[in-house]
């Protein structure tokens, strides 16, 4: 496996490279907005679903449900990495960090490598290891990763040259041209439910959320 080492060299950083101020980078808004839009097209039509035969789940629950996944997939995708001229850091909304997740950050003095791990789908992940020996996952479904790799590589001394991002472009507008039609199958499903479903189904699923 290969591995990026730090190299005990002077800073390297350009002029055009230099942090006057921290640089920030969100999670790109192409797959804030394919994601988000792939969660509602895939848990939308579940409360208008008629369901004819067994203990159905009431629908005031399921959008409860809904409303809580959504919450938490926003503040997940709410992710924020800030690079300064003491090191880099991963930032989480104060909410999510009290609940689900907290982020993390490394001084550049202690960035040991940069090493490269393979993932079940066959791409190529990166992690940070300090010189403690932990390791922190770069972020790599950032706006402008391509910056954020040339400031690693100014401030570490470590070559990225070979470093890619996970997923490219091209590969979330398939999924958010998926996504479009699905919502579409979605809308169809709601306006079935209204409808076309039994008078006395309608009028129980109707009245569930008053």
């Amino acid at each position: 496996m290969v591995e990026f080492s730090s190299q005990m060299q002077p800073d390297v950083t350009t002029a055009s490279e230099t942090l006057v101020e921290p640089a920030i980078f969100r999670i790109s808004p192409l797959i804030r907005v394919t994601l988000l839009s792939l969660y509602v097209a895939l848990t939308v039509p579940l409360p208008f679903l008629p369901q004819l035969a067994g203990p159905t789940v009431p629908p005031l629950i399921l959008w409860v449900g809904i409303g809580l996944g959504a919450i938490v997939l926003y503040g997940a995708l709410s992710e924020r990495v800030v690079l300064d001229e003491a090191g880099i850091q991963v930032i989480y909304p104060a909410w999510m960090t009290q609940i689900f997740r907290r982020g993390w950050s490394l001084p550049w003095s202690e960035v040991k490598a940069l090493k490269p791990r393979s993932t079940g789908q066959g791409g190529l992940v990166y992690y940070f290891l300090s010189r403690s020996g932990e390791a922190f996952l770069l972020p790599m479904r950032v706006a402008g990763f391509a910056r954020l790799v040339r400031l690693v590589e100014a401030k570490t001394g470590i070559d990225t040259r070979d470093v890619r991002p996970l997923s490219q472009p091209w590969m979330y507008l398939i999924l958010l041209g998926f996504t479009l039609l699905l919502l579409l199958v979605d809308s169809w499903i709601i306006w079935t439910a209204f409808h076309l479903v039994p008078m006395p189904i309608a009028a129980m699923s109707i009245s569930s959320f008053q």
